[in-house]
C-alpha cells in the first residue's frame, strides 16, 4: 500500500509495481498533486502516465471517521506500506505503527520524509529540492568557482526524490526478505529513508576529504574532479560531444585519434592523476580537435578507436535510440485517456521475469469500488461512503 502523494514514495511504489507488486494507492478526493504536473492533454498529465502505473487508486479522505477502519481493512492483506507524510503525520490520523501492526504484525513499514523520522529537524518542511541541497549535490551542480555568477543550477529532475525512492524500494525487499526467508523471524520491520541522507550518501569522498583532509569538494562544470580527461567538448555544429578517456589505453588512443601520439609519453598526462592535475590544458587541447568535426563525425571517430563518447542526448534522441529500443526501454504504451504514449521501460531488466506494464496511471478512485469489497466492504456500504464523500 501506497499513502504518498508527490515524488518519493509514488516512486519507490512504481518500481516494486514495474517488477510484479500489487499497489494500492491511497490518494485525496481531489488526487495525488503530481497529476497536475508537467505537460497536460485534455487536464491529464503526461507525467502521470508513467508514475501512477501499475497501481490501484482508491481516492479517500483520511480525515474522515472512516478512513481509519478502511485503511487497516486493507492493510491487513497488505505486505508493506509505503508513506511519505511528515514524521507522526500518519499516527495523528489514528494510523501509527503500532496500529497499523495490530491489523498486520509482520507489516513492513516504509517511511519516506525530509530528515528522517528521528532528530532535532525532523518536523521540518522539505522537499526533494531540500534533500539535494543538504546533501551537498546542488552546491556540485555548476561551473568552477570564479567562471559564473549565476545561482547553482538543478540537476534537471527530481533526483533528490527518486534516490530516496530507490533507497526505500532495496530497504523493504531487504526487510521482506529478513522477514520471509526460510527459518524467518516473520517480524515486522520499519525503514526510515530520509531525502537530504539519500543524496548525501552519493557524494563519493567529500566527506572524508573534508575529514582528513580539511578540503571542500568544489563544482567541477562538466568534468569530473577524479578523472581526466573526461568532459563535454563542443563539435563544429554548435553541439557537444562528451569522451571519456581517463585510462592510459584510452588516452592513448584518443591521443592517436587527436594526431598527438606523443601526448600520451607527455610526463604531465602520465597517470590519471598527472592528467587531472592538468586537466584544463587538456580539456583545451581535445577541444581544440572536437570543434573541427560535427558531432555525427566525432561520433564515428571515437567509436572506431573504441572510446566511450556520446553526444548529450535529448528526449528526442533517447526516443529514436535502436539500443532504448531493442531492450523495451522505450515503449508505446496504450493509455486509456492519452492514446498511444512513449513510456521508460522497467529497470531493472531481468530476462527470467521481465516486468511489465500492466495499465498506466488510473483516474482519480478508479478501482475504489473493487478494493472496498477486496476490505470486505458490501455494495451498500460502498455506497453510502460514496454518498458521505468518504470515498470517490
Amino acid at each position: 500500500m501506497e499513502i504518498g502523494h508527490f515524488v518519493a514514495a509514488p516512486f519507490c511504489t512504481r518500481i516494486l509495481g514495474d517488477l510484479g507488486a500489487d499497489i494500492i494507492k491511497i490518494e485525496p478526493l481531489a488526487g495525488d498533486p503530481v497529476r497536475q504536473w508537467g505537460e497536460q492533454i485534455d487536464g491529464r498529465s503526461l507525467w502521470w502516465s508513467i508514475h501512477g502505473r501499475n497501481k490501484r487508486s482508491l481516492a479517500l479522505d483520511l480525515k474522515a471517521k472512516e478512513a481509519r477502519d478502511i485503511v487497516l481493512r486493507l492493510i491487513a492483506q497488505c505486505d508493506v506500506l509505503v508513506e511519505n507524510f511528515r514524521p507522526g503525520q500518519l499516527e495523528k490520523m489514528g494510523l501509527g505503527d503500532a496500529v497499523l501492526r495490530e491489523a498486520k504484525p509482520d507489516l513492513v513499514i516504509a517511511h519516506v520524509s525530509g530528515y528522517g523520522q528521528t532528530g532535532p529537524w525532523k518536523d521540518k518542511a522539505a522537499f526533494g529540492v531540500i534533500g539535494e541541497a543538504i546533501g551537498g549535490l546542488r552546491h556540485l551542480t555548476n561551473h568552477p568557482p570564479g567562471t559564473y555568477d549565476l545561482p547553482p543550477v538543478r540537476v534537471g529532475v527530481s533526483i533528490g526524490d527518486s534516490i530516496a525512492g530507490l533507497y526505500a524500494a532495496f530497504g523493504i525487499m531487504s526487510a521482506l526478505w529478513q522477514r520471509d526467508r526460510v527459518a524467518g523471524d516473520r517480524k515486522g520491520r520499519s525503514i526510515d529513508v530520509a531525502l537530504t541522507e539519500s543524496v548525501f550518501s552519493m557524494m563519493e569522498a567529500m566527506l572524508p576529504e573534508y575529514g582528513k583532509l580539511g578540503k571542500i569538494k568544489q563544482p567541477t562544470g562538466g568534468g569530473i574532479a577524479t578523472a581526466a580527461p573526461s568532459n563535454a567538448y563542443p563539435t563544429a555544429d554548435g553541439g557537444f560531444m562528451l569522451i571519456a578517456a581517463n585510462s592510459e589505453p584510452l588516452f592513448a588512443r584518443l591521443a592517436e585519434l587527436l594526431g598527438q601520439p606523443e601526448l600520451a609519453r607527455d610526463p604531465k598526462y602520465i597517470g590519471n592523476r598527472q592528467r587531472v592535475a592538468n586537466s584544463a590544458e587538456l580539456d583545451e587541447l581535445i577541444a581544440r580537435w572536437t570543434r573541427q568535426y560535427s558531432a555525427a563525425e566525432l561520433q564515428e571517430k571515437l567509436e572506431q578507436a573504441d572510446i566511450p563518447s556520446s553526444k548529450a542526448y535529448t528526449a528526442a534522441d533517447a526516443a529514436d535510440d535502436a539500443q532504448y529500443r531493442f531492450r523495451g526501454m522505450v515503449r508505446e504504451v496504450e493509455d486509456p485517456a492519452l492514446g498511444t504514449v512513449l513510456h521508460t521501460g522497467v529497470v531493472p531488466h531481468m530476462p527470467e521475469a521481465p516486468g511489465t506494464i500492466r495499465w498506466t496511471g488510473p483516474d482519480i478512485g478508479q478501482h475504489s469500488e473493487e478494493l472496498l469489497a477486496m476490505a470486505g466492504f458490501a455494495p451498500e456500504d460502498i455506497a453510502a461512503l460514496k454518498q458521505h464523500g468518504v470515498v470517490k
